[in-house]
């Protein structure tokens, strides 16, 4: 299993070490600890405050509140395990993984051994139909050769999966879940004993709290709450980053590999706060050792770079980014729609 956010595949490319040193000369890739003290205050207390106000209101249906604060607090903490994941925080990898399980598997119940190999795999081949598992068919398809021969529900999701894609990220936290028991048990996640006892506390303290606090009908009402905005948020900040991009053959050297296939979404500062700096997705992709505060700086570097040598550049809206990626979606079942009006 790899267990480094570093790609695989160095880029020693000419393009991308002038580029490098252009940012090395500004200092970008330094370490922001201040900032990061900040940010994990912030959450830290997003989570303490959220609990707090769980337990002092007690049986009450406005914990559905609650429920969706708790919902953007759970996002927020699984950006700072990323951020953990790529050691924007700290340099070394022990620290990391410690404090990417405390937010992975106690904060959120994911596995952080689990996502972290999956992620890893994604930043070396980014939107690769073979080697990147984000674009893998599962329930939804990316690659128009994956929507021919699908039936029953999965032909139906298919053919609709455009309008179907925010519904169904209401079921991501869980599938988090599933997907972190099934890598357990097939021995993908590396300290199995580990990772199994934390997510077990997890659990645990989450089920045992809304169980002690509310009534059966509340605390399966904040669960539904919970998890469905937990799941669109997130997926919200991952969606506007590939999808809907070029998919490449794996051939591109590592600079036109990472660019071509990521999408930046320009905003303000709330932008940045929102999706943790994932809007700047070319220039994390590039450096993702980069402290994420410091990505807002080396767009315009990156961007007049890659204009310079006459690589596309892609950066829109937020808005726009959902558009592209749902017409993409559709377009891609569009084989799928057309089997199924044949049969």
């Amino acid at each position: 299993m790899t267990t480094t956010m570093t790609p695989t595949r160095t880029a020693a490319g000419s393009d991308f070490a002038v580029l490098t040193r252009r940012i090395n000369a500004e200092g970008l890739m330094e370490r922001r600890p201040a900032y990061y003290f900040a940010r994990l205050t912030v959450v830290a207390l997003m989570v303490v405050g959220g609990w707090t106000a769980f337990v002092l209101i007690g049986s009450s249906w406005w914990q559905l509140v609650t429920a969706a604060f708790l919902a953007v607090t759970f996002t927020q903490l699984a950006l700072v395990a990323h951020d953990l994941a790529h050691r924007q925080v700290f340099r070394t990898k022990r620290p990391s993984e410690i404090a990417g399980m405390v937010a992975g598997n106690i904060g959120i119940g994911m596995s952080y051994g689990w996502w972290m190999d999956k992620h890893t795999r994604h930043h070396n081949n980014p939107n690769h139909d073979d080697l990147d598992p984000d674009v893998a068919p599962e329930v939804l398809i990316w690659a128009t050769e994956s929507a021919f021969g699908r039936r029953g529900l999965k032909g139906f999701i298919t053919r609709h999966q455009a309008g179907l894609f925010f519904p169904l990220l209401t079921l991501l936290a869980i599938d988090l879940k599933v997907s972190s028991i099934k890598a357990i048990r097939n021995g993908t996640v590396k300290r199995r004993r580990l990772e199994t006892a934390l997510l077990i506390v997890h659990a645990a303290a989450f089920l045992g709290a809304l169980l002690l606090v509310l009534s059966p009908l509340q605390a399966l009402a904040f669960v539904l709450v919970h998890q469905a905005i937990f799941g669109v948020y997130l997926g919200m900040t991952f969606a506007p980053n590939h999808k809907g991009m070029p998919h490449p053959t794996g051939d591109e050297d590592f600079l036109r590999k990472q660019v071509l296939t990521s999408r930046n979404v320009h905003g303000n500062w709330l932008t940045d706060v929102a999706l943790g700096g994932l809007n700047y997705q070319i220039e994390h992709h590039l450096f993702p050792g980069m402290p994420s505060a410091n990505l807002r700086k080396a767009q315009p570097i990156v961007q007049q770079y890659c204009e310079q040598i006459g690589v596309p550049y892609a950066q829109t809206g937020l808005i726009t980014s959902y558009r592209q990626a749902l017409r993409y979606l559709h377009e891609v079942g569009a084989p799928a729609r057309a089997e199924h009006a044949g049969r």
